[in-house]
């Protein structure tokens, strides 16, 4: 079965310094791990792609990203530059790595003008965020010339977790807590519930969300939201599609990185159905082998891996379809 994964990190030696914050929160032995793979792009990954049957990865840049960049201009740079870096090693390997721009969100209108650059100069498939920009989240008004521009060009952003710009009282004594295991992921949903009460899909009815970690909990509590959205006081908001989790099923499509786990996949399939949900390792935060060895082995009907392991990428990112590979299992 030919897999195409969609969260698959790296970085470059000149914006190593950006994930300064990322590194404060790992295990110092496992953080080095991982920016030594970070870095290495065609050797030490690809064996691992082969060895585990990943066909491409769609590469992206790590978090924090451009985004921890203080100075705008700066960070309009250094975006074009790994842009262009990224470019270049696609073109070199176009059957292995596909990829997702990095944007300069702290001048919207540059960011926007990236973005497309980026998908129609650079062949990029979209862009990824990492969480805020500077206490900014894509629900900003400032930010809605990039959702005007993504939804034009037809293209996806991936959301992707960061540190918050602060950490909530309940947090307090717990450092454990914070970070890619619990408070990640409760930030990442809150910010996507942002940009649906927020307005950006009534704005954008087309425009295309990506988010990883099974979806960070949010097909889980779907019912849940859709009852007590009818119970709670709107403070003026009125959704146009009337319940949350009809932007859930139409706007957001998630992926499986990071999460190799029967049960959740199953609910997310029954929650958005497997049109929604697509494939990926979130490498090298987790092991390739284990990922692909999950999805291949799920207890899901082959169409349904069919489609989550490749053709929904192919359909969302409008890569073209190839062949599977001679190990091909399904």
């Amino acid at each position: 079965m030919k897999l195409i994964g969609l969260e698959e990190h790296f970085v470059t030696p000149d914006l190593v310094g950006h994930g300064a914050s990322t590194a404060s929160i790992a295990e110092p032995r496992a953080w080095a791990e991982a920016s030594r793979r970070l870095l290495d792009l065609t050797g030490e990954r690809l064996a691992d792609m082969d060895a585990a049957g990943l066909d491409m990865q769609v590469l992206s840049l790590n978090s924090p990203g451009i985004q921890a960049e203080k100075d705008p201009e700066a960070a309009v740079r250094q975006a074009a530059t790994v842009n262009d870096f990224l470019a270049g090693v696609i073109a070199e390997h176009p059957d292995r790595f596909s990829g997702f721009g990095a944007l300069p969100l702290q001048d919207p209108k540059a960011a926007a003008d990236e973005l497309e650059r980026a998908v129609t100069q650079l062949g990029l498939r979209g862009a990824l965020v990492n969480a805020h920009t500077h206490g900014r989240y894509l629900d900003d008004p400032e930010l809605r010339v990039v959702w005007e521009r993504a939804e034009h060009l037809d293209v996806p952003l991936y959301l992707h977790p960061a540190n918050g710009v602060d950490t909530a009282h309940v947090f307090s004594g717990h450092p454990e807590l914070v970070g890619p295991m619990w408070s990640w992921g409760v930030d990442t949903a809150t910010h996507v519930l942002r940009l649906i009460f927020g307005g950006v899909f009534d704005d954008f009815p087309n425009a295309k969300l990506l988010l990883g970690h099974m979806g960070e909990g949010l097909p889980f509590v779907m019912w849940r939201m859709d009852s007590r959205w009818e119970f709670h006081a709107h403070h003026g908001i009125e959704l146009k599609r009337g319940r949350p989790s009809e932007y859930i099923r139409h706007n957001l499509y998630i992926t499986t990185s990071g999460v190799c786990s029967p049960a959740p996949l199953l609910t997310a399939l029954l929650s958005m159905g497997a049109d929604h949900i697509l494939f990926g390792t979130d490498y090298p935060f987790e092991d390739i082998e284990t990922a692909t060895t999950f999805l291949r082995d799920a207890p899901i009907s082959d169409a349904d891996r069919l489609k989550i392991g490749h053709r929904n990428a192919e359909k969302l990112l409008g890569l073209a379809p190839t062949p599977a590979p001679a190990y091909a299992g399904v």
